[in-house]
């Protein structure tokens, strides 16, 4: 399995599964979630996730309340980072609980469930601190990004 390439490691199933829980957590909440897959990740996964989430533009919502979801597939890593104007809002242990819910998702082998999963609580989590308006417009492509290693 872990000879698949990011852009093929979910099924088109999966990914609309993914997909399906972006937008479901969006109805919840004005925050704005991103998933970004990639192969390798080399480097420390926060740097990597916050290199990642600097590249897709995540720092320019309106209220600087992007959730990055971020998976390299081959190297077994994977992170959730906020905005600052999350990070200012929550605790510090905030994304704990998503973080545990996922990995044991992962290592039983259920990605695309434990990805999606996860940003379902993180949709349900965020309610509290960036509840969603009626005037809500959606700054970020709710599709999954890949990255090229």
């Amino acid at each position: 399995m872990l000879k698949k390439s990011a852009k093929r490691f979910f099924t088109k199933e999966q990914k609309k599964q993914i997909i399906h829980a972006i937008m479901n957590a969006e109805l919840d909440t004005s925050g704005e979630i991103k998933v970004h897959i990639e192969n390798n990740c080399e480097e420390d996964v926060l740097d990597r996730s916050a290199h990642w989430f600097e590249k897709l533009k995540m720092h320019k919502t309106e209220l600087r309340n992007g959730v990055l979801f971020y998976l390299a597939v081959r190297s077994k890593k994977f992170a959730i980072i906020g905005d600052v104007g999350i990070n200012q809002a929550v605790p510090e242990n905030f994304w704990d609980e998503v973080k545990e819910l996922m990995g044991e998702k992962f290592e039983a082998g259920n990605f695309s469930e434990g990805l999606a999963e996860g940003i379902q609580k993180a949709g349900s989590l965020l309610k509290k601190h960036f509840p969603h308006h009626s005037d809500d417009i959606n700054e970020l492509s709710d599709e999954i990004s890949f990255g090229k290693n």
